[in-house]
């Protein structure tokens, strides 16, 4: 009989347990999912504003759009950086040039995105040529990273010189030499407004310069 009875309290305390095992506290579940320094609320991939580079900008959904980062703890960690590296400059371009040509009176984008720099030439037939330079630039500012200096240009013949660019290696040692030698030719055309009191109007602070 006492051997009866102690499996039947050994065989409750399974029980208990494995019921135990079975139902978490939903309540106090943590929804965010980690991975590495960035807690995401899934764990699936999206290039920017976009289901897939060969589709195109994605089409408006139900769903709001979350992601929350959290700085490393470790002081002078800069692998939080590290997303900066995989920006896909192609479909930044691609969403610039797109949003600028619903700018009133803009009608021909073309953008090329390097490093640091935003090169934008465009069309247009407006009066007001520093104020459709100012719309083109702050739409472009809107986009990329605040680091980023952007110019424009509407003058017909630097479009070229901007196209020929997106066919050079980036990693040519003459490839710097043709950028900085565009971007003075551009800066040639309206610029717009500053961009506030410290930075000048393609965002260049006096650090920068």
């Amino acid at each position: 009989m006492f051997k009866l009875k102690k499996l039947v309290v050994i065989l409750g305390l399974c029980m208990l347990t494995a019921l135990t095992g079975c139902t978490k506290d939903t309540g106090n579940q943590d929804i965010y999912e980690e991975s590495g320094n960035t807690i995401n609320v899934n764990n699936k991939r999206h290039d920017l504003y976009n289901e897939g580079a060969s589709r195109g900008v994605r089409n408006a959904s139900n769903n709001y759009g979350f992601v929350r980062h959290q700085k490393s703890p470790l002081m002078n960690d800069s692998s939080a950086n590290d997303h900066y590296s995989a920006l896909d400059r192609e479909q930044v371009a691609n969403i610039i040039s797109k949003l600028s040509t619903d700018i009133p009176n803009v009608h021909d984008v073309s953008t090329l995105i390097t490093d640091q720099e935003v090169l934008i030439a465009y069309t247009t037939d407006s009066k007001d040529r520093n104020l459709t330079a100012d719309q083109v630039k702050k739409t472009a500012l809107s986009v990329v990273p605040r680091y980023y200096h952007v110019y424009v240009t509407d003058n017909k013949v630097l479009r070229k010189d901007v196209e020929n660019l997106a066919n050079i290696d980036s990693t040519s040692r003459n490839a710097r030499n043709l950028v900085n030698g565009l971007i003075q030719q551009m800066k040639k055309s309206p610029q717009g407004q500053r961009v506030n009191d410290s930075e000048d109007e393609n965002g260049r602070t006096a650090d920068d310069k």
